[in-house]
């Protein structure tokens, strides 16, 4: 999906440091596109009975390409050319919990929050 790049060149490319996650650091576009070609990998896989890995990572790259296709297609932005969030979806986390129990204390923390 990411026109032949590695998860060295990918973590290289994203300016990650050692020991941060690619999908950590994957804004909303990038992960639904990689969790759109996960969904349909394990379904092609399932479909076609495949139980050894040489084929499965064959059909992995094959998928992979056909999600980048479409992607090129519709004339969206390739993988690896969007921006990189500054922040880990972990530390996003993190501060919203201490938003939401923040406002929990003070007594103005909404349902839908």
């Amino acid at each position: 999906m990411y026109g032949g790049l590695d998860v060295d060149d990918i973590h290289t490319k994203k300016g990650l440091e050692v020991g941060q996650k690619i999908l950590d650091y994957m804004g909303s576009t990038e992960l639904i596109a990689n969790l759109f070609r996960i969904s349909q990998t394990e379904e092609k896989l399932r479909k076609d009975e495949v139980h050894d890995a040489k084929t499965a990572t064959s059909v992995h790259y094959s998928v992979g390409r056909e999600v980048r296709g479409a992607i090129e297609k519709i004339g969206g932005t390739m993988p690896e050319d969007l921006p990189t969030p500054e922040k880990s979806i972990q530390q996003i986390e993190k501060e919203q919990m201490a938003r939401l129990k923040a406002k929990a204390k003070k007594g103005k923390l909404m349902l839908d929050e």
